[in-house]
């Protein structure tokens, strides 16, 4: 993407990027402020609610405070701006602190996208408004989504207001990378409490790597080709078996090796005798089939999806082990 000032001289792509400081946020941001690539030319606009005392200072990212749940807060945040792009969300909590952020939030700031003539809007979603599978191989509108949760109501709830200013919508699966709190250390507590195989392993699962996912956000924020407003998966375009995603993290020493297969029956029933923070319904995300199509979204917006989660895990591993053991 160029942007070309009166009298033909070249300034560069003004950012706004929400959730700066966040898990895939701060990937993203680390992505734009590569020089090489897409994002080569671009300057920042990092919205948080409070400046991190380790925010990078240079000149092409400026800091500034606002609130996703307080509209008045982000009038005047898209001024000026080229792209949106926006990860705030929030993904725990009751229905009404869900709404204020992922609904009325991306609302308020899609009104203030469009008021400013925002050329371009990605907007980060999640496969999970699809609610229970399981799910295998389905594409975008093979089936009607049926969100649980409150988090997972109100971010689709959000994405009507994206599409309505004209946003490239992502729905990726599990993601994975340095700064995930949520799937491995779930997973880790699943194992502590089911030690085995679940099922065999066999579930198949959409999986990408936090960096992965932030390269193809920057490339369809910045890249020269512009991709349609609509809804896409953005997961690894291979989905990954349970089985072969536990035994990457073993032999990371990430997770504990286990060795007997127990069925889904009897991993439920063990689940149900232990106490802990994963419900049924999560430990069916992690262990049961729920893969979708993602290949078309790499193709359009001329992104390679690399090697796969899997073999981006050794990245992370350090960073896992201490998280775990902390």
């Amino acid at each position: 993407m160029t942007t070309t000032a009166a009298g033909g001289v070249r300034r560069p792509v003004r950012v706004v990027l929400t959730g700066a400081t966040g898990f895939v946020g701060s990937a993203v941001l680390r992505r734009l402020l590569d020089r090489s690539g897409p994002a080569a030319g671009v300057v920042v606009r990092a919205l948080a609610r409070t400046v991190p005392r380790e925010a990078v200072e240079r000149p092409d990212v400026h800091w500034q405070t606002a609130d996703i749940a307080a509209p008045a807060s982000l009038d005047g945040v898209a001024r000026d701006a080229d792209v949106l792009i926006h990860l705030a969300s929030r993904v725990t909590g009751d229905a009404a602190a869900c709404t204020a952020v992922n609904t009325r939030g991306t609302q308020a700031l899609m009104d203030e996208a469009r008021r400013r003539g925002v050329r371009r809007v990605v907007h980060l979603s999640t496969a999970a408004v699809y609610g229970p599978g399981p799910h295998r191989g389905i594409d975008v509108d093979e089936t009607t989504p049926a969100p649980v949760s409150p988090a997972s109501r109100s971010r689709l709830a959000a994405e009507e207001y994206a599409l309505a200013a004209g946003a490239v919508v992502l729905r990726p699966g599990l993601v994975l990378g340095t700064g995930d709190r949520w799937v491995v250390p779930a997973l880790a507590e699943l194992l502590d409490r089911v030690p085995a195989r679940w099922d065999g392993g066999r579930g198949l699962l959409s999986l990408v790597d936090v960096d992965d996912l932030a390269r193809l956000i920057v490339a369809l924020a910045c890249g020269p080709g512009e991709v349609p407003p609509g809804i896409h998966h953005a997961s690894h375009p291979v989905p990954v078996s349970n089985r072969d995603m536990m035994t990457r993290l073993a032999d990371l020493g990430v997770l504990p090796t286990v060795v007997e297969d127990w069925p889904w029956r009897e991993c439920l029933r063990r689940l149900g005798e232990t106490s802990g923070q994963v419900s049924a319904r999560q430990f069916a995300l992690l262990a049961q089939d729920h893969w979708y199509r993602s290949e078309r979204i790499w193709r359009a917006a001329d992104c390679p999806e690399g090697a796969g989660p899997l073999t981006r895990l050794a990245a992370s591993a350090v960073w896992y082990r201490a998280h775990l053991s902390s």
